[in-house]
């Protein structure tokens, strides 16, 4: 009898250990074949205009043993006369387990094209290939474990088990259009019930799809923030994106196709773009000055105050003169804090020969932070040509290096590669550039000496002036991230 009693307690103990501390791989591996198959479309509203759409189609292959997950991105944005468009694709293939096998994406926008391939090795090693004017390139991303797309995330945590208020759940997310890995801590904050339209029909009296039937869908709130911006995703039980929206930036709200895709390819685009032709002072055009005809030097600003959205208050200001002493460190640099920002990058080829000789032949045997850091500046600055280059792609730092010419994106490229070959932290930012009384796009360097300073070889300034207002750290494809930052973005100078 005790023998029995023995046996039976320790197949109870291996039933609790096998259901209650199953590896999260093998829970998410069941759960992941209720992922339901289909396809979802979102509107991206900017206040109550709709500038785009996107979509997300979930199949199953192999028996249920791969998902394949495809994201479309299509972006209308009126400046100066024209609809600036952009499209962004992704397919991604997926285990059983929800892990990221292999990423394929492209973008096209008016800040370049490319093609992206990405694989994951193992676990340890994500390969980039790089397709871009007809150059291609390879890089390896080191790993320390499982990655996610953030796309993606919303299907991790609702099979992962995480859907519960006041749980926090970290996520290390590789985005295939900005080409960059992060870490992201999501919080489940609440949780409601919303309408949604699933289905659609076409009033003839405006010639456009309204809603025939909804769904009531629960939902739970979803709170990150990536990169300084806050994110509030509202998603269902199957992991499926409800709604979105960032703070400041676009809705994304899910709707019935017609509604997102037939109401948005029928609008009066002669009458939208006609509307941007002549912008007002204050008002942001989401090109670059060159690219929207701007030439010349802006004038240096050490002091701009604006108001942001009629509320906020922002102080910018010029750092002063850079001391070369006052730097307590030399080159190269061996602080860990910041070591992601030595190594190279896709299209940021700090270890290519070419890039490793210049960096050599512009600064000597300086060791100085402060002083390389000028250095690069007045260099790239004289050796560029400040022109569109030909046929748009994203920039490489080799291909700059070569052809000599470019945009501020090219700028920033080719001095983010010899900083880093020289062992300067370095890293590409983005945002907005007052200059001729409007903001325009603008991509400029950081260095990291005693903390993150601007510089921009576009225009020759060592620090960067006050005119430069940052919004997006690092990536690609930085148009996916500043287009819905800036769309309600209201900046008036005080």
């Amino acid at each position: 009898m005790i023998a029995i009693l023995a046996i039976w307690a320790l197949s109870l103990g291996w039933l609790v250990k096998r259901e209650v501390f199953r590896p999260t791989g093998a829970r998410l591996a069941e759960a992941a074949l209720a992922v339901p198959p289909g396809a979802l479309f979102y509107r991206l509203d900017v206040g109550d205009q709709q500038v785009g759409y996107s979509s997300t189609t979930i199949d199953t292959l192999g028996g249920g043993t791969t998902i394949r997950v495809e994201h479309v991105f299509v972006l209308d944005v009126p400046a100066l006369g024209k609809l600036r468009h952009t499209t962004a694709r992704s397919t991604t293939m997926l285990s059983r387990a929800l892990r990221v096998q292999s990423v394929a994406a492209t973008f096209d926008g008016d800040l370049g094209q490319f093609a992206a391939h990405a694989q994951v090795l193992g676990d340890t090693v994500l390969a980039v290939a790089i397709i871009t004017a007809g150059d291609s390139q390879t890089t390896r991303i080191p790993l320390e474990g499982p990655i996610t797309l953030p796309a993606l995330l919303p299907l991790r945590l609702a099979f992962g088990g995480e859907l519960k208020s006041g749980r926090s759940y970290t996520a290390r997310l590789f985005d295939p259009l900005l080409l960059t890995a992060r870490d992201v801590t999501a919080r489940i904050a609440a949780e409601s019930t919303f309408v949604v339209s699933d289905s659609a029909d076409l009033d003839s009296t405006t010639m456009t799809w309204v809603p025939l039937h909804f769904d009531t869908v629960r939902a739970f709130r979803i709170d990150h923030n990536a990169n300084g911006v806050a994110t509030h995703s509202w998603i269902d039980a199957q992991g499926r994106l409800v709604s979105a929206a960032t703070d400041p930036g676009f809705d994304m709200e899910r709707a019935a196709f017609e509604i997102v895709y037939e109401n948005f390819r029928h609008r009066d685009t002669a009458r939208i773009a006609r509307n941007s032709a002549i912008p007002g002072p204050n008002d942001i055009v989401p090109l670059t000055a060159l690219a929207a005809g701007v030439h010349g030097n802006p004038v240096a600003r050490a002091r701009l105050r604006l108001r942001r959205n009629d509320r906020d208050t922002v102080e910018l200001a010029q750092p002063g003169a850079l001391e070369p002493n006052a730097v307590p460190y030399r080159l190269p640099s061996h602080d860990t804090a910041v070591a992601r920002w030595l190594t190279p990058e896709p299209l940021i080829q700090s270890r290519d020969p070419r890039i490793a000789a210049q960096v050599r032949q512009i600064i000597q045997r300086e060791r100085s932070p402060a002083r390389v850091a000028a250095l690069l500046t007045h260099w790239v600055h004289r050796s560029l040509s400040r022109v569109i280059p030909a046929g748009v792609s994203a920039p490489s730092a080799v291909k700059v290096l070569q052809d000599k010419r470019g945009d501020c994106n090219e700028f920033t490229t080719l001095y983010v590669a010899l900083a880093r070959a020289a062992g300067l932290p370095a890293r590409t930012v983005s945002g907005l550039l007052y200059i001729n009384g409007r903001f325009y796009y603008h991509a400029w360097p950081e260095i990291y000496l005693t903390d993150w300073v601007a510089v921009d070889p576009t225009f020759d300034q060592f620090p960067a002036d006050a005119a430069h207002l940052r919004i997006a750290i690092g990536g690609l494809a930085r148009q996916v991230e500043l287009i819905p930052r800036i769309g309600r973005l209201k900046l008036e100078v005080l």
